[in-house]
């Protein structure tokens, strides 16, 4: 079993940054592919970022590269999503997720444990 705390949402302006954290426990961190999912009211969970248990290699939805770097420290169980440069339509409810597979990390199907979710809300 994997617990997974998200935090760091907030209000920010377009342009701005914030800095989510996912905090794990339960099970051996460094041996999940981690990843983080967001969603909007009406809307389908979309895949945002993910990285593989060794932590070389990152994945990355189109729309945040270049933006959102993804990070983890297995030292600490703990997993970062760095967001520059916010755009309002990157508002969103971030949660991050842990996968005992490298393969299919872009389908939240793929994932077995996840966060409760931060609220991102971007301002323009």
């Amino acid at each position: 079993q994997v617990q997974l705390v998200d935090s760091g949402g907030g209000l920010v302006q377009a342009g701005g940054s914030l800095r989510l954290s996912c905090a794990a426990s339960g099970r051996a961190f460094s041996v999940l592919t981690m990843g983080w999912f967001r969603q909007t009211p009406g809307k389908e969970r979309e895949f945002v970022a993910a990285i593989n248990w060794p932590g070389s290699a990152t994945y990355y939805v189109d729309s945040v590269k270049g933006r959102f770097t993804l990070s983890r420290d297995n030292a600490k169980n703990t997993l970062y999503l760095q967001m520059n440069n916010l755009k309002p339509e990157d508002t969103a409810v971030y949660s991050c997720a842990a996968s005992l597979e490298n393969s299919n990390i872009y389908f939240p199907a793929q994932y077995k444990y996840w966060g409760q979710g931060t609220q991102v809300t971007v301002s323009s």
